[in-house]
């Protein structure tokens, strides 16, 4: 029985590079050090893109150590990998992303 090779990277690993991408995408449109974030996005947090809309959404960095919330990171990394310009884009429905983070809110 061989073993399947995965190109995934560590979940630590996996992890700092989603955070590395967000900040590079924020350098990229402005947001570097020298200048403030957007007002809608406290300290704290960063936005996703959910859907076929690509609804924006604010949440936590708490979020990222959670294991419901990394499954949903490893179906991005999947889909999309980490070299686009679409910011961290969520591939689920609206619906269902809501329901999640509904359960990680209670």
């Amino acid at each position: 029985m061989a073993l399947k090779k995965t190109n995934k990277l560590p979940q630590p690993a996996a992890l700092k590079q989603i955070l590395k991408r967000c900040s590079s995408f924020g350098k990229k449109h402005g947001y570097d050090q020298g200048s403030l974030p957007p007002d809608d996005v406290p300290k704290g947090h960063f936005a996703v893109y959910v859907g076929e809309n690509r609804s924006r959404y604010i949440v936590p960095i708490s979020w990222l150590a959670r294991p419901e919330f990394q499954s949903l990171l490893q179906r991005a990394e999947e889909e999309y990998g980490f070299n686009h310009d679409m910011g961290l884009t969520i591939p689920c429905e609206e619906v269902v992303f809501r329901s999640l983070t509904a359960i990680i809110k209670a």
